[in-house]
């Protein structure tokens, strides 16, 4: 009875296994989605993260650059109008580098901003005076913080020449629109992000500073 049931159970085991390996044999292979969004260019390969930055600077100009236009005829303060302009141009510019570079790289761009930005777009065409001067200069101060982040991000990590060529250009705008929009005087620096908290520093780089201090 004993021997039986062994047998049995043997048999039920050898079931058990020949099913496994059948069934690895059968289904694909998982697929890292990451990877699977890589493509090959000549400049190298184009990640997922390099596609999304030309697509958030592409909306990025497509709102800021009429944001511009509405403040050279709603603004009040002199020095917005000023700031208006300038950022337009200068979208204008950085909007045909981003198209050059998506056209090379093969990546298809949106012809209109997202719908927060569209939001925006209406809440200032809706404005004059210093209730437009105040929201134009918080609204694309902020904007800037957000694409400069994901520029800075992908410049550091990118694998593809022509995206590293461009964020470092992207970064230069951005950081000089910041500059353009603090300059007015009127941005509220409580309500951006706040920086990362930095991760505390390994026992041995704390031991190694306090050695170095005594």
């Amino acid at each position: 009875m004993h021997r039986l049931l062994r047998g049995e159970l043997f048999m039920l085991g050898g079931f058990v296994v020949a099913a496994a390996v059948t069934i690895v044999l059968v289904m694909p292979p998982s697929i890292d989605p990451a990877a699977a969004q890589w493509s090959q260019t000549s400049s190298g390969p184009l990640t997922a993260a390099d596609r999304d930055l030309l697509i958030k600077v592409r909306q990025a100009g497509l709102w800021e650059m009429p944001a511009g236009e509405y403040a050279q005829t709603r603004a009040e303060s002199q020095r917005v109008k000023e700031v208006g302009k300038l950022i337009m141009g200068e979208h204008m510019d950085l909007d045909l580098i981003t198209r050059q570079t998506a056209k090379k790289l093969g990546v298809a761009l949106p012809d209109e901003p997202n719908p927060d930005q569209q939001r925006w777009m209406a809440q200032m065409a809706a404005e004059s005076g210093p209730a437009f001067d105040k929201d134009y200069v918080n609204l694309l101060r902020a904007a800037h913080g957000k694409v400069f982040s994901t520029l800075a991000s992908v410049r550091a990590g990118t694998r593809n020449s022509d995206i590293r060529k461009f964020a470092g250009e992207g970064i230069n705008y951005v950081m000089r629109h910041m500059a353009y929009l603090e300059s007015t005087g009127l941005v509220d620096h409580s309500q951006l992000p706040e920086p990362p908290t930095p991760a505390p520093a390994p026992p041995v780089a704390m031991a190694m500073e306090k050695r170095r201090h005594t």
